[in-house]
């Protein structure tokens, strides 16, 4: 657009065709191809310098003309435009179109091609740089002006390096483009260009350089206050949180950078979106990992329910053979010391348990008083029949109390 602004300005004069010239500025490209048209190779070598400058900046407004609408029909004029500035070592000229045909074939992903006519615009930026002058720049060009191209250039040839594979170029070039940018606080270009070297480090899986990348962006674009600036930095460090899994993270960035596209209804539309197919994606993501969670907990609650269980089982099997080892010694215990009198000699458990059946006392419930388990119970009323030589428990409560023992 810069390039653009200047070829409007300088086409105020008219255009020569065959000795004279017609004002074409606000023509359309028809009307300003048919001016140039009648100057063929003889006219243009016999015209003079001031023509030869119009002419150049004619065929340089149809290049910038059909850039978008016929690539093919662009490169042409810029060949054409070409044929001029080379002749007479106008290096701006030269510059700009030789930079123009470097995009077509960027366009057409003919990346070397792009190279050399990127690098043949670099060569003229630098002759600018060195104090080159032309008929419409006679004093030569300001440093601003210098800079504004080279960066350009830097960035351009950075992304060749980028699309080819070699990394280590690119950012050697994105490097010095920043540099520029840094020199003359160009902070809205600082922050695209570090979104961008954040989206190439993404795509090489160098997650730590990216942060530090998209983290720049964000800084530019805050320092220069453009708030879309600032969306596009906070979409790239949600996109990347998203990427190492840190949901959270990346939905407050995402959440912010909406904030502030929802200022620019009218621009960017394509990063919204993208920003906006990021939540959703985070949104997913969660909602898995949060159904992931409750099924593990789902999980832990039914194992924990199960150790329960186990564990219950366990101590009823350790109070059992506890329960079955105290009987056993009883039992011994009885064998050894058993009387020969009509009144059978009882252990503590026994006259216990004699005592609670004497109360009515069913075997779940003496259980439960003595803190034994229902089978031992069981076990020690056959034990006390046995010892009392009766048939029932009612005949044994009847015989402990004609014996004085209930």
């Amino acid at each position: 657009m810069r390039y653009l602004a200047i070829t409007l300005a300088l086409l105020a004069g008219t255009l020569l065709q065959a000795g004279a010239y017609n004002d074409h500025r606000g023509h359309n490209l028809d009307s300003l191809e048919r001016a140039v048209a009648p100057w063929t190779p003889d006219a243009v070598d016999a015209a003079a310098e001031e023509e030869l400058v119009k002419l150049n900046l004619a065929y340089r407004e149809l290049m910038l003309g059909y850039e978008v609408i016929n690539g093919e029909k662009a490169v042409f004029y810029a060949r054409k435009a070409l044929s001029i500035s080379r002749r007479k070592g106008w290096a701006e000229a030269t510059g700009d179109a030789a930079r123009h045909i470097g995009q077509y074939f960027y366009a057409q992903e003919q990346y070397d091609s792009a190279m050399v006519w990127f690098q043949e615009s670099l060569a003229c930026v630098e002759k600018m740089a060195a104090g080159a002058t032309s008929p419409t720049h006679p004093e030569g060009y300001a440093e601003l002006d210098v800079d504004d191209s080279r960066s350009s250039l830097y960035g351009a040839i950075g992304n060749l390096y980028n699309m080819m594979g070699d990394i280590p170029a690119a950012m050697d070039y994105y490097g010095k483009a920043g540099e520029i940018f840094d020199r003359h606080g160009w902070n809205e270009s600082n922050s695209v260009l570090y979104y961008n070297i954040g989206e190439t480090w993404v795509d090489e899986k160098d997650y730590a350089k990216a942060l530090t990348a998209y983290g720049k962006s964000l800084d530019y674009a805050r320092t220069s206050g453009d708030s879309l600036l600032v969306a596009n930095a906070l979409k790239g460090l949600g996109g990347l949180y998203l990427d190492r899994g840190k949901t959270w993270k990346a939905l407050r960035c995402l959440q912010e950078a909406d904030k502030y596209y929802s200022l620019h209804d009218d621009q960017e539309f394509r990063f919204r979106m993208e920003n906006l197919d990021f939540m959703s994606q985070v949104l997913r993501a969660q909602k898995k990992a949060l159904m992931a969670w409750l099924a593990v907990l789902g999980a832990l609650v039914i194992l924990a329910g199960a150790m329960a269980v186990i564990l219950r089982r366990l101590n009823r099997i350790r109070k059992e053979q506890a329960e079955a080892a105290a009987v056993i010694d009883e039992t011994l215990e009885d064998l050894r010391s058993a009387p020969l009198g009509k009144s059978p000699a009882l252990t503590e458990r026994e006259r216990q348990v004699l005592a609670l059946i004497a109360g009515g006392k069913t075997n779940v419930q003496i259980a439960e008083t003595l803190f034994l388990s229902p089978e031992t119970i069981k076990w020690y009323r056959k034990k006390l029949l046995a010892k009392f030589d009766v048939p029932s428990s009612a005949a044994l409560v009847s015989k402990a109390k004609d014996l004085g023992l209930v």
